[in-house]
């Protein structure tokens, strides 16, 4: 059988749940355990739908088979490169992560000491990715002062070379430069901004790590299979979930909370993405939550240091069988979370719209959030990927409504052309205009419309305006520049003591949960940051 019949027919069973058994698609992974791909994008393309499968297996037998080529996937890479191949393709944020290839990334000081902690001979300094070369040389000449001889007045300072007469053999050029940044006297915050002010590409050369997106998976956990029709937009209420009975969640022991991190950075650094929360996890504070049909969600506030001066923080990673498929951020106040979810590329003929639905109905368990809003970028805002995804109507589709009155008037010119055109899509440009609204959904016990003209810009902005001590926390800030609050009740005064105490000392959902119970305080927050 030629790979790209087989390939096609392997596509099918990405959609094909729920007729037939699983025989025929356990053959053709028996087949495609027999074939070489020929070119980059035959790899790319086997790697990805088996991936699927792996996720969305039929059988139990499915997973075994389809885990048996991708754990074995490293050598397909190799032999591409080996004839040659142009092996670009396999950097592409869509793919990038597979065994055997590699990728190079500007991370953050965080992620590189983490990476180079558990992956050191894979990770080194990026040095023909360099474009900004110089950039190195203020950093190096405090590490190695003999440097000032070189580089302040000879062009092109080799810096490579300096490095390498400076380390022992047996340690890598990033591994080097590490240990010396963590001897400078800073703070690790401004150390971290020595190490980004060299903006340093890295290269990992991924071999067939445990951590590639071939062979990364949680253990644990009972494989759900797919043997009835996937969940589709259609299925799935968000409001009976919102009000359905609370999920499973239980706090991760320190032993199992550090390995499921390392596995969330390095997802994130394969797939390029770093979000605050990867970066600075608060790891005494790491929840699992299991979201049913297979899938298992950990997340977790940031410690007191890395706390955003007014919203709480949440960032978590979620896995389907094992299998990373995606990250979600939720930013909050008082009720409102802005809410930012990604699921990975691969898994997006997948139970999208059933996913999201539980994150948001955990959410509303766990930090008594009921407004939930969609940041224009995410549907489109200079997002090209959202527009061309039609992200807009995902959202649209599971209650979310444009707060903007151009926006809302031209859903419902959409939807009317719609009704009378099933089938029809929105252009591009429609879809643009639509992207410049905030989305909102209102759920169990929201005022409707309540948070609609609220942006936190405006309540940061207002707050700057009042002049407060800069020496004061930002949150100590807010509560002096609400002229209110002098006249507020004894008890008002300490439900106030008592969040800006907690926005410091406690996790952030007793921050959160202490918010919500501050009437006066939410109607200032409310007025502070309405856009006029």
């Amino acid at each position: 059988m030629i790979l790209q019949n087989l390939l096609d027919q392997l596509d099918t069973w990405k959609s094909n749940f729920g007729r037939g058994d699983s025989g025929e698609l356990e053959a053709l992974l028996r087949s495609a355990a027999e074939r070489r791909p020929e070119t980059p994008g035959e790899a790319i393309r086997l790697h990805e739908t088996l991936l699927f499968l792996r996720a969305y297996p039929r059988s139990v037998r499915v997973a075994r088979l389809a885990d048996r080529i991708l754990f074995d996937f490293a050598k397909h890479v190799a032999r591409l490169r080996e004839a040659g191949a142009d092996m670009e393709a396999f950097e592409a944020a869509e793919v990038s992560g597979i065994a055997g290839s590699a990728l190079g990334a500007v991370f953050s000081y965080e992620f590189a000491v983490s990476l180079a902690a558990r992956h050191a001979g894979g990770i080194d300094i990026g040095w023909d990715r360099c474009d900004e070369l110089d950039r190195i040389g203020p950093v190096l000449a405090r590490i190695l002062p003999l440097l000032g001889e070189d580089w302040p007045v000879e062009a092109h300072a080799p810096f490579r070379e300096w490095i390498a007469a400076a380390r022992p053999p047996h340690i890598t050029d990033l591994a080097w430069l590490l240990q010396q940044l963590e001897a400078l006297p800073e703070a690790p915050a401004e150390r971290a901004k020595v190490y980004g002010s060299m903006g340093l590409p890295l290269t990992w050369e991924i071999g067939n790590s445990a951590s590639s997106r071939s062979r990364l998976r949680l253990p644990g956990g009972k494989l759900f299979t797919h043997r009835e029709p996937l969940l589709r937009r259609g299925d799935v209420s968000l409001e009976r979930e919102l009000q359905s009975a609370p999920l499973p969640v239980r706090r991760v022991l320190p032993e199992e909370a550090r390995r499921v991190l390392n596995a969330i950075v390095d997802t994130s650094a394969m797939r390029y993405r770093e979000l605050h929360g990867f970066s600075h996890p608060d790891v005494n504070a790491v929840d699992h939550a299991d979201l049913g049909r297979g899938v298992d969600l950990y997340f977790f506030g940031v410690p007191p240091a890395q706390r955003l001066p007014f919203r709480a923080y949440h960032g978590g990673m979620f896995f389907k069988n094992g299998v990373p498929a995606g990250y979600v951020e939720l930013l909050s106040l008082c009720e409102r979370a802005e809410v930012g979810f990604n699921l990975y590329y691969t898994f997006r003929e997948g139970e999208s719209a059933w996913l999201y639905a539980q994150l948001l109905r955990l959410f509303h368990q766990v930090l008594g959030v009921n407004c939930f809003s969609v940041d224009p970028y995410q549907i489109g805002l200079e997002n090209p990927e959202a527009i061309d995804s039609g992200a807009f109507w995902f959202y649209r589709k599971l209650g979310f409504r444009p707060v903007e009155p151009e926006a809302a008037a031209l859903v419902a010119k959409e939807e009317a052309r719609m009704r009378r055109k099933p089938g029809s899509r929105s252009s591009k440009r429609t879809l643009e205009r639509l992207a410049e609204s905030y989305l909102v959904y209102d759920g169990p016990g929201a005022v409707a419309g309540a948070w609609d003209r609220f942006r936190v810009r405006n309540l940061a902005l207002a707050v700057q305006r009042a002049g407060g001590n800069p020496k004061r926390s930002g949150l100590a800030q807010l509560l002096e520049a609400i002229p209110e609050s002098s006249g507020w009740s004894a008890a008002e005064k300490r439900s106030a003591a008592r969040i800006l105490r907690a926005k410091y000392t406690a996790e952030e959902s007793v921050y959160l949960r202490e918010m919500q119970g501050h009437a006066k305080l939410r109607a200032a927050l409310l007025r502070l940051g309405e856009t006029r």
